[in-house]
């Protein structure tokens, strides 16, 4: 993750939490005392708790206080001894009392309920604060029809609740306000908290969602009002940590005593204390501003037409609202930051003394603190940085801990593309386009949001980085808008494959969608994974499996012009892979309404470079239910199948090793040493970086190779992965020494230098939670040659269908026995489903070296069979869909889109191990179409009777019958696992 020692996101995580505990004490009702001309006043226009539940709505504030009105203090009283309120606002003369006796009356009621003093004007209303406080009036203001200024008194009675917590818990910063005029103190707060909550709101980091904004802004700074000298340093005396600017006016009293230039003698005492705190000397007498020069202090005149202007400059310039202005020690402007990516960027090349002045001075600490990142801002906080007594180091310290703040605040957060603000460094996911980002992509998202919930994952890992590689999107619009502009008719596209293929190729890419790939390839400079993510891909029951096309491109050529045409090439097929035969099929197959349209991934190609090639060290598939346990293993515990290289060897079937993670010791697959030696992998696929044709084939894997095990003994993952085979001894070594390398993945599974299968179990179970069904995802891994450390990439999940575990299917032994098969190996469900038709391969005319031609054989009976809607039973040796024409039928999923179940032959000419980890697989599996192993030697199929039935159709290696009455198929996936297959034999 990159992550600076002794640092994790979840140091920074934790703020949401600390959040949650800010602000608990809330103005939730108020009591307004009102007589009926007052209230008609207010109430004109519209209600005033309309109008204030609209003001806190346009300012994103939450909780806005229920208004109660009462006409008269007698009823006030009343109210207020049976329900509780949290603020008493009233009016100098209600119908019965004045505001001293009905003060202090509700004091006698709840002694520390706020009770806040309105008055049209100060003529004849006490204005002295001790003599208001003996009557129970805790504020006087001066009265403002506007839902702004209610608004600033509920929140500052609520910061001065929750000033002292909330600072203790968050180092919350606090603005003093010094004014002893009701008529300034009434004019300052509505405008200082809409610029508090505006501003604040403005820098908050957009990556946030909505939860975590409003969370966010309970950070604010809150403003503390103070209207003589004594209270002013003891607000600022108690919370002098954490003030984060003092505004004062220049005449208030001292010592119970009005006293000029009081504010003036208060800001140089502060001034000496604290010499780097933001002064605002306010004043109505332009001679001050000397008194202000002097302090140092910004001085504005309370008599300015641009007063409102004036305190917003104060704010940006002083306060980190603004963008960051560096300067050198001597005031000199060098550079401003608008952000965190800039803000970090500059410190990178700041000149020293720049950087330790801003750093002693704690500028950067408010800066970061306006932003309510209050974990940075500990880390950025003088008294911390002052420990670090070289400027260089300071500079790294610094910049880790931003750069982690970004990383942390990026992590889970899917983003629009923007070439201007785009950091490759820490935004793993962006999107081109404002459309739907299709199944695939949607998995990724989700999981990259769980990755944020589960932050604990990475601290169980320790040196390992988990993440989703990085990822662009070009949504679902990308692939609509190149159909309209090319006026591509989806209804009547050509039926090959190749012929779609070269029409999208030769249409133009749109304008926009051009530029905005070419700029983001611009800032891209590793090899890439092009695959596709349409709206119907990976989503349940539907999951579309390897049907559409990925590329993989070097992305490395000299001229930017080539790998734009590799990239844009790759996009166009992708495109066109939406209309090609298998999806077609496969959406008939399975009944699909809804529109088709397909969203492109783009994304970092997980691998290392190794001489002429670029692969991982390990690629996979994990599944949370597994459909073949062994032994003492439980279905949900779940199975992994993993390769050397690319992980096409394992989603197409070919040797790829299997094991449960909660045992990866236990590999039957590896029973014996020529098991081994059978069953392990011999090839790998890599991708060519030298010497590659500029014009790239685009043909299906065209840019993968295929290689031999032994023409990479050099390179570091053969030899890291690798056993080694010992002909005399009949013996297999846990170590790579000269002689046949065997790919055992020993140092993994045995001796641990990599947690994958711990790593496995994690994000199946944070998968299978998150999406609530048993889950399958593929990954990559790549090893450090230094260490036993490495990153696992995360690249897919989608929903399995592990069958409907509530279907009871019952298997009784007389059925055993009447059966013409019996399997207790089986996936899927099957309760008296009726099939009449058979296709299979004929044992005597099997050859292992004909199962493409085999392939070609079931694809024109599977074209008959379908157009008549004939479900049929399919039955062949071998691992069924394997892209090894040696370990079974390469059949995809077009050549047996009519099929109702299938036998999986095991035999000694084809043993190979259960195909749960391949595409094919999974297609069939979401389709509820059962998949049953039928072991020579274990259970039944009596091939005496199916030769026995009459023939529909017979060619060289397939056998077509059907029976006069259907047979009746009954599959346990989930229970006992058992088949059978029962008709009258007679």
């Amino acid at each position: 993750m990159g992550l600076t020692k002794d640092l994790s996101f979840q140091d920074f995580e934790a703020d949401f939490k600390v959040f949650h505990e800010l602000m608990p004490n809330r103005i939730r009702k108020v009591l307004l005392v009102l007589s009926l001309f007052d209230a008609f006043i207010l109430e004109e226009g519209g209600s005033l708790t309309s109008k204030i539940v609209s003001e806190y709505r346009g300012l994103n504030l939450s909780h806005p206080p229920r208004l109660v009105r009462v006409p008269s203090g007698k009823e006030a009283l009343k109210i207020l001894k049976t329900t509780d309120f949290d603020l008493v606002i009233t009016l100098p003369q209600v119908d019965d009392m004045d505001y001293f006796t009905l003060g202090r009356e509700i004091k006698k009621i709840n002694p520390h309920l706020p009770v806040i003093l309105l008055t049209h004007s100060l003529k004849g209303i006490c204005s002295d604060p001790r003599e208001l406080a003996v009557n129970g009036i805790d504020k006087m203001f001066l009265w403002s029809v506007d839902p702004d200024f209610l608004m600033s008194l509920v929140k500052n009675v609520e910061d001065h609740l929750n000033a002292a917590a909330d600072t203790r818990t968050a180092m919350v910063r606090v603005i003093i306000l010094v004014e002893d005029s009701p008529y300034y103190r009434s004019r300052f707060l509505p405008f200082l908290y809409r610029e508090i909550v505006q501003q604040t709101q403005a820098v908050l980091d957009e990556s946030l969602n909505q939860e975590h904004r409003l969370l966010k802004m309970r950070a604010r700074p809150k403003i503390l009002v103070a209207e003589n000298y004594e209270d002013a340093i003891s607000l600022y005396n108690r919370y002098q940590p954490f003030v984060f600017a003092v505004l004062s006016d220049v005449r208030f009293p001292k010592k119970s005593k009005l006293t000029d230039n009081t504010g003036v003698s208060l800001l140089r005492k502060i001034r000496r204390q604290t010499p780097d705190l933001p002064l605002l000397l306010l004043s109505s007498e332009p001679g001050n501003k000397q008194h202000a020069a002097r302090i140092p202090a910004t001085f504005i005149d309370k008599n300015s037409q641009s007063l409102n202007d004036e305190i917003e400059a104060f704010f940006l310039a002083h306060l980190g609202f603004g963008d960051f202005i560096f300067r050198n020690p001597d005031g000199v402007v060098i550079g401003n930051a608008a952000n965190l990516h800039a803000f970090e960027n500059t410190i990178r090349i700041l000149p020293a003394e720049s950087l330790k002045y801003h750093a002693m001075g704690n500028h950067f600490s408010h800066w970061v603190m306006a932003r309510s990142e209050i974990g940075l801002a500990a880390l950025l906080d003088k008294n911390r940085l002052s420990a670090i007594v070289d400027l260089e180091e300071l500079r790294h310290d610094i910049v880790s801990k931003i750069h982690l703040l970004r990383k942390c605040r990026q992590l889970g957060v899917v983003a629009p593309f923007d070439s201007k603000d785009f950091d490759p460094a820490i935004m793993d996911f962006v999107t081109i386009g404002k459309g739907s980002l299709g199944g695939k992509a949607l998995g990724l998202a989700f999981m990259a949001a769980q990755f944020r919930n589960n932050l604990e994952l990475f601290d169980k890992f320790p040196g390992i980085a988990i993440k989703i590689p990085q990822t662009c999107v070009i949504t679902t619009d990308g692939f609509d808008a190149f159909v309209t502009h090319n006026s591509l008719n989806l209804q009547k596209l050509p039926d090959k494959d190749q012929d779609i293929a070269d029409l999208f190729l030769q249409a133009q890419m749109p304008e926009w969608l051009e530029k905005e790939l070419s700029d983001y390839l611009a800032h891209i400079n590793t090899p890439l994974s092009i695959r596709s993510s349409s709206l119907l891909e990976d989503a349940q029951y539907k999951p579309y499996a390897g049907l559409f096309e990925t590329f993989m491109i070097p992305n490395n050529h000299e001229y930017f012009k080539v790998r734009l045409t590799h990239l844009l090439a790759s996009v166009k097929l992708v495109f066109a892979s939406s209309c090609f035969a298998g999806p077609r099929a496969f959406s008939k197959a399975v009944q699909t309404t809804g529109r088709e349209s397909m969203a492109v991934i783009i994304q970092h190609l997980v691998g290392s470079h190794h001489g002429e090639y670029y692969y991982p060290a390990i690629s996979g598939v994990a599944q949370s239910h597994n459909y073949y346990p062994f032994g003492n293993v439980q279905p949900e515990e779940g199975t992994a199948m993993i390769a050397l290289g690319f992980g096409k060897t394992v989603v197409e079937g070919e040797k790829s090793l299997r094991f449960t993670p909660k045992y990866q010791k236990i590999l039957p697959q590896f029973s014996t040493v020529e098991d081994m030696l059978n069953y392990s992998q011999r090839y790998f696929y890599a991708l060519r970086i030298k010497d590659y044709p500029e014009s790239l084939k685009f043909s299906k894997n065209s840019n993968l190779e295929k290689r031999e095990l032994a023409d990479a003994e050099q390179e570091f993952p053969v030899q890291r992965l690798c056993s080694t085979y010992f002909p005399e001894e009949n013996r297999i070594r846990d170590s790579f020494n000269p002689g046949p390398k065997v790919l055992t993945f020993a140092n993994v599974l045995k001796h641990g230098i990599f947690p994958l299968p711990e790593i496995l179990i994690e994000l199946l179970a944070i998968g299978r939670k998150g999406m609530g069904c048993p889950v399958e995802i593929e990954f990559s891994a790549d090893l450090s040659e230094k260490d036993h450390s490495g990153d696992f990439f995360f690249l897919q999940i989608r929903p399995m269908v592990a069958g409907n575990e509530r279907l009871k299917v019952e298997i009784t032994e007389e059925e055993i026995q009447k059966a013409f098969c019996y399997s207790q190996e089986s996936m899927g469900f099957a309760h008296d489903r009726k099939i009449s038709e058979i296709v299979y391969v004929k044992p005597d005319s099997f050859d292992p070296a004909q199962t493409r031609r085999i392939a070609d054989e079931i694809k024109k009976i599977n074209a008959l069979l379908s157009k008549d809607n004939q479900p049929y039973l399919l039955i062949g040796p071998g691992r069924w869909g394997s892209a090894d024409p040696w370990l079974g039928i390469p059949v995809q999923w077009q050549d047996i889109s009519g099929v109702g179940a299938m036998i999986e032959l095991r035999n000694e000419q084809l043993k190979a191990d259960p195909s749960q980890g391949s595409h094919f697989f999974h297609n069939i599996t979401s389709l509820g179409i059962p998949y049953i192993t039928v072991t020579e030697g274990k259970d039944i199929l009596d091939w005496q009777w199916l030769s026995s039935i009459p023939v529909i159709e017979e060619t060289r290696y397939l056998r077509h019958v059907c029976l006069k009455k259907p047979f009746t198929l009954k599959v346990d996936g989930a229970g006992t696992r058992q088949c059978v297959m029962i008709t009258d034999r007679e």
